[in-house]
C-alpha cells in the first residue's frame, strides 16, 4: 500500500509560493461504507449488519456534535470540525429580525459568536509581577488530513467535516 502523489508547480505570480513545487495527493478510488463494512467483517467476528449500524450511528452522532460547534477527535484517525468558505461581502446583510442565519449541512443552522470585549489596558505595576506561575503546554497529535469525502474538504452536505 502506498499514498500516491503528483508534483504540482504554483504557476500564478499572484499566489504565495510562486514557482515552487508541492506534492498533491492523488486518489485512485473511493471506498464507501458498505465496502468498509465488508472488509471489516472479514477481519473480525462482527457481522456486516452490526458494523453498518455502528458506522451509521457514528456518522449521525458526529454530525450532531459538529453542528453543535464541537470538534470530534477519533483517536488514531483524525480530528474533524466544520469549516466554512465564502466570498467577501461589501456589507453585512441580516433578516427581518436582525439575525444572520442560514440553514445548511442537513438542517444545521449557523449563528455568529457574540463579540468579546477585550481589555487592552496595560496592567498596573503591582499586577505585572503576580503571574499565576502556570505553564502553557501544547501537546500536539499527529492529525491526519481526512474529511468525509477523502480530500479534507468541508462546508457542504457531502463533506461537512474538516481536519484540523
Amino acid at each position: 500500500m502506498a499514498v500516491f502523489y503528483r508534483l504540482s508547480q504554483v504557476t500564478s505570480p499572484k499566489q504565495k509560493g510562486y514557482g515552487k513545487w508541492y506534492p498533491r495527493a492523488v486518489m485512485t478510488n473511493t471506498v464507501d461504507t458498505n465496502a468498509l463494512a465488508t472488509i471489516m467483517q472479514r477481519n473480525c467476528t462482527v457481522k456486516k449488519s452490526d458494523i453498518l449500524a455502528v458506522i451509521s450511528e457514528l456518522i449521525e452522532t458526529m454530525q450532531d456534535q459538529l453542528q453543535d460547534s464541537k470538534r470530534v477527535k477519533l483517536n488514531g484517525f483524525g480530528t474533524f470540525k466544520i469549516s466554512m468558505s465564502s466570498t467577501g461581502a461589501e456589507e453585512v446583510k441580516t433578516d427581518s429580525e436582525g439575525k444572520r442565519m442560514k440553514t445548511f449541512i442537513s438542517g444545521c443552522s449557523v449563528q455568529e459568536v457574540p463579540k468579546n470585549s477585550v481589555d487592552t489596558s496595560k496592567p498596573k505595576d503591582n499586577e505585572a509581577g503576580s503571574s499565576n506561575g502556570g505553564s502553557n503546554s501544547n501537546s500536539g497529535s499527529g492529525n491526519s488530513n481526512s474529511g468525509s469525502d477523502g480530500n479534507g474538504g468541508g462546508g457542504n452536505s457531502d463533506s461537512p467535516i474538516d481536519d484540523d
